[in-house]
């Protein structure tokens, strides 16, 4: 699944001349639907959306809050041409998911956002039609995002999962009780070894 996520000051949907949808401050997100795409795909995309710090805090600082913390509208547009694949010139869209599969699906994305965000702050254009997207760009910021591809296979996503929590744990624990367990192993190893002294060149650092 791609994404292409703009911080905009307004954005607008027009369909055969009449606005269809519109929000103020936010992000407007074109969203490409591959025909591999599964929910694993939109979980991801929707989490990323909802959480990129894209806007300035109170303080005016840069990349600090998420359209969530600021209370701003996302403007979702279905664009199947991001899944072009070009023959030559010509482009090519047979990796797109088939229109009668990729609306529901869609519509599963957007009811994704809506239950865990505010619903009246998820807009929408019009699936299939021929839509007129203006978009005033604030920045500009310009985020092209992809869902990770992975094995499909159910074991290799078992050891995939059982890998990410390892790495995890290894995260939470802190550098204060990693180093003690450090020192402790390299003092059963040699008894002689510095335990982290300058010039100790038998100390480890921590990942």
């Amino acid at each position: 699944m791609k994404a292409i996520i703009q911080r905009v000051s307004r954005a607008t949907v027009t369909v055969d001349g009449e606005q269809v949808s519109s929000i103020g401050r936010g992000l407007c997100v074109l969203l490409g639907i591959s025909a591999e795409d599964t929910q694993r795909d939109a979980d991801y995309i929707v989490r990323k959306i909802l959480n990129l710090r894209l806007f300035e805090d109170e303080n005016r600082r840069a990349w600090s809050k998420s359209v969530m913390d600021r209370d701003f509208e996302v403007l979702c547009v279905s664009q199947f041409t991001l899944q072009c694949i070009l023959k030559g010139n010509k482009p090519d869209f047979h990796s797109a998911m088939p229109a009668e599969l990729a609306q529901p699906f869609y519509n599963s994305i957007l009811e994704n956002m809506r239950s865990v965000y505010k619903p009246e702050l998820i807009k929408d254009g019009k699936f299939g039609a021929l839509m007129q997207v203006n978009i005033q760009n604030d920045g500009p910021v310009t985020i092209e995002l992809s869902s990770p591809t992975g094995p499909t296979d159910p074991k290799q996503l078992s050891k995939q999962e059982k890998q990410q929590q390892r790495k995890e744990k290894t995260r939470s624990k802190g550098p204060s009780e990693s180093g003690r367990d450090k020192g402790a192993l390299r003092s059963r190893q040699d008894p002689n070894a510095s335990s982290g002294a300058e010039g100790d060149v038998s100390s480890e650092r921590e990942p």
